[in-house]
């Protein structure tokens, strides 16, 4: 059974309950007695919580006439006697009690509408208006104890309830339960095992070996985010290492094999070579190199010269360099080039070969006093033209081609002389600065025999008297006199060359065959061999050893027309004319430390161009002045 209601232990259970009318009746039809007019209300009245009480004489009359709901009207009550405020505490709480209860104290206004005796105040007639007719009901109020059970029953009852010891396989909750329990198993299984099992059994095996971004190699270290590396994947395992003439072995640390046809080389588009879009006025070039002439086919790269009116010139070709991108000191070099055009027709100039970093080509500003030195000396030989404040030495004047000057040169920029504080890359102002250049290839036609030659030079200032450098075979070695000779041309107010000259097969032109060229720093041969004591001190000019390039060199490669190099024959030469690079490839001994950077620590360069970035970026500025800067002080010929 259930518990009590808590109320029920406070109150009887009343013989008979009245019922608060639940409409109010038309006002025409409302009661009234005496001119006093008594309006039922529609909410319920909350009942007080006490003992129930009879009615006086005067109200238990009206009970006489009460019907139930629906039944005749009630005959109009009668007027309720006064109740003065005089009357006595317990009788005025029992009549107002019973006012309550009927409905008529307080029926629709809120808090009672009668006050209680308060000796403070006078006497006062108060006319409380009779109780409304009381109608017998059969149910019972929701606030009062019934028997039936109340909806937190359960919660009072400390019995366990026995449907819960029950236990049937009948049980309809307890199937879906137990089949949903089921499927989520067989679900995880089938994610965690049997997908793995079954993708193993139905797709081929991956060539990546592993889960990270793009893979992993089999040591579990290096990620393959097909990202551009230094040495190009495309390259033959066995060219990976060589053995130098110097008998030692030598890594591959760069390659570009050129296997993606479509390439471009506009600025921005390559991570290490970047066509240039200029006129190459230094030589007197007849072409604009525009950087849509050059792109790869074929698995080679391809730069075309072609007669084409171009920046008010005649021709048009490229030239690609790997500037402040991939440089590289020490080692050797290699290229498979493939030469343009015929060796009936002399005139075109194709070139592989490598600058010091701290020179652009093509851009006078950064080559002006730069360019071709690789000296670090404090002497004469830092000086403009090669010439002390006096004039002297007599060589100086008398020292160049037909007796004449030997150097037109402005003076080493960034010679060992700079005096402290000054603008110098470093490391330190006492140390020699420049932008050598090493000539891998500079093609040629020999037209007393239609020969093609390929001169290989290593250009340099200061100059040797008469630009003769020691040439003995000790010195400077041709291992081959068949093929391979000195250059007539050794030099002139510019530049001093050592250099070779060496034949090559006729067949290597135009893609049909190949030749692999390239110089290497070391005591070895192929053709010939250039030493520390081919550029030894010169005592007659004054000048001390010129040193074998310490720069970071870059690489450069062009197809041009310049008569200062060799005349054109354009009755047979042809246009649009191609020059093939199958591959460059750059090897180092192992142990070379910072071999592969274009700003080492014993040669930095990059703070200095970032800092004349304008010099470095614009092809119009001819000279370091025409850029707003202005050469260092030399210690020796301006004083500190």
């Amino acid at each position: 059974m259930s518990r009590p209601h808590r109320r029920s232990r406070q109150q009887q259970q009343p013989q008979q309950y009245a019922v608060v009318p639940q409409t109010s009746p038309s006002r025409h039809g409302s009661y009234s007695s005496n001119g006093h007019q008594h309006y039922p209300y529609q909410h319920q009245q909350v009942q007080p919580d006490y003992q129930y009480q009879q009615y006086p004489q005067q109200y238990q009359q009206q009970l006489q006439y009460t019907s139930h709901v629906g039944g005749p009207r009630s005959p109009p009550p009668p007027r309720l006697p006064t109740v003065q405020r005089h009357e006595s505490r317990t009788s005025g709480r029992t009549g107002l009690a019973m006012g309550v209860a009927s409905g008529a104290v307080g029926g629709g206004y809120g808090p009672y509408a009668v006050k209680t005796s308060n000796p403070s105040y006078e006497k006062e007639h108060v006319h409380v208006p009779p109780p409304p007719p009381v109608q017998p009901t059969q149910s019972i109020p929701q606030y009062l104890y019934d028997k039936d059970p109340d909806l937190d029953d359960a919660l009072h009852d400390p019995r366990p309830d026995p449907s819960f010891d029950s236990c049937t396989i009948f049980s309809l909750r307890g199937w879906v339960n137990a089949v949903a329990l089921v499927l989520i198993v067989v679900g995880l299984v089938t994610l965690f095992a049997g997908y793995p099992i079954i993708r193993f059994f139905t797709h081929p095996a991956g060539r990546v070996h592993g889960f990270n971004i793009g893979g992993i190699n089999g040591s579990g270290q290096i990620p393959d985010l097909n990202l551009p590396s230094l040495i190009d994947p495309d390259t033959p395992f066995d060219a990976y290492t060589r053995t130098g003439n110097d008998g030692k072995k030598y890594n591959l640390v760069f390659s570009d094999e050129f296997e993606t046809d479509g390439r471009s080389f506009y600025p921005g588009d390559d991570p290490y070579w970047e066509a240039v879009d200029l006129h190459y006025w230094p030589t007197g070039d007849l072409e604009w190199y525009d950087p849509g002439t050059i792109t790869t086919a074929g698995g080679k790269l391809v730069i075309t010269i072609s007669e084409k009116t171009s920046h008010n010139l005649n021709f048009e070709s490229g030239m690609l360099t790997s500037w402040n991108k991939f440089c590289f000191n020490t080692g050797y070099v290699e290229m498979s080039i493939s030469m343009p055009g015929s060796p009936k027709a002399p005139g075109l100039w194709p070139g592989a070969w490598s600058l010091g970093n701290l020179g652009r080509a093509g851009y006078g500003a950064t080559t002006e006093g730069m360019w071709p030195y690789s000296y670090d000396s404090c002497d004469l030989g830092t000086f403009p033209n090669q010439t002390a404040r006096d004039g002297t030495p007599e060589a100086a004047t008398t020292g160049g081609k037909n007796d004449g000057p030997l150097s037109f040169l402005p003076g080493q920029k960034l010679s060992a002389c700079t005096c402290p504080g000054s603008d110098h890359p470093g490391p330190s102002v006492t140390t020699g600065r420049g932008a050598p250049e090493i000539d891998i290839i500079e093609t040629q036609v020999d037209v007393s025999r239609f020969v093609g030659q390929v001169s290989q030079s290593f250009q340099t200032a200061p100059y040797n008297y008469k630009y003769q450098f020691d040439n003995s075979s000790s010195a400077t070695t041709i291992y081959d006199p068949s093929i391979t000779r000195f250059n007539t041309y050794t030099g002139g107010i510019y530049q001093q060359a050592i250099s070779a000259l060496t034949d090559i097969d006729s067949a290597h032109y135009n893609g049909q065959g190949y030749a692999a060229y390239g110089y290497e720093w070391c005591d070895g041969k192929p053709t010939w061999t250039a030493t520390s004591a081919s550029t030894g001190p010169d005592s007659i000019s004054e000048v001390s050893q010129r040193i074998i390039p310490e720069e970071p060199m870059y690489l450069i490669m062009n197809l041009g027309l310049a008569p200062s190099f060799q005349l054109q024959d354009y009755k047979h030469l042809q246009f649009p004319s191609k020059m093939y690079i199958d591959y460059v490839r750059v090897y180092q001994r192992e142990g070379v430390k910072d071999g592969v950077t274009c700003n080492p620590p014993n040669r930095p360069t990059t703070d200095y161009i970032q800092k004349h970035i304008q010099a470095y970026t614009n092809p119009n500025l001819t000279t370091w002045a025409s850029a707003g800067n202005t050469f260092p002080r030399n210690r020796l010929y301006d004083g500190c």
